[in-house]
């Protein structure tokens, strides 16, 4: 049984605006008073696990040591199948300090050269940590195909570049609603809502 959240402030363990913005429209609904880390003055903890999962235990242990209160961390990327996986856990790193994405999906490009099989996921990992030190975590991903040249001004990191399954638009041109809606970041906030936040 999944340790329950029962309300107040939350500590949204991130320094990236987008995805603090992303994370707080998913948690509107719960009775959750949203900070972020960067909010709070937190240092960004080292990033080396060798999975979604561990790096965003790290960044919720790290957050919720900090602040003294529950924090809830994402680590989420993107997977390409022809690259083996990569860029994965370093999707962010591929844009380099100055988190220049245009640069790290003409990265991917590169790296893909002549392959044929253009597939991809997007896989979330949530790691809820409280500060006594426990820990719920959750996964969640989506599937498709990768696009050139890159569409939409839309969502941020390699959304331009990624139209999931079955739709006709790329991430980065959807209506922010319907990609909350069918996201790798929904899939896991829906596993973290049945498992933490859901009253009954």
């Amino acid at each position: 049984m999944a340790r329950h959240f029962d309300g107040g402030r939350l500590v949204i363990a991130s320094h990236n605006p987008g995805k603090v913005r992303e994370i707080g429209a998913l948690l509107q609904p719960f009775d959750a008073d949203v900070v972020s880390a960067g909010e709070l003055g937190l240092p960004e903890p080292v990033e080396d696990g060798d999975s979604f999962i561990a790096n965003a235990v790290i960044k919720a242990r790290a957050a919720a040591e900090g602040s003294g209160l529950p924090a809830l961390a994402d680590d989420s990327g993107l997977a390409v199948t022809a690259l083996d996986g990569d860029p994965g856990i370093y999707s962010a790193r591929w844009a380099g300090p100055d988190k220049d994405f245009e640069m790290a999906m003409q990265q991917v490009l590169d790296a893909l050269g002549d392959a044929a099989d253009r597939s991809a996921h997007f896989v979330c990992a949530l790691a809820l940590a409280w500060p006594d030190g426990h820990v719920e975590t959750f996964e969640g991903t989506v599937h498709g195909t990768l696009v050139w040249p890159p569409r939409g001004s839309h969502g941020f990191g390699y959304d331009p570049i990624f139209l999931p399954d079955g739709e006709t638009e790329a991430f980065g041109e959807m209506d922010p609603d319907r990609k909350h809606a069918i996201s790798h970041r929904a899939d896991a906030f829906r596993k973290l809502v049945a498992g933490c936040f859901a009253k009954g």
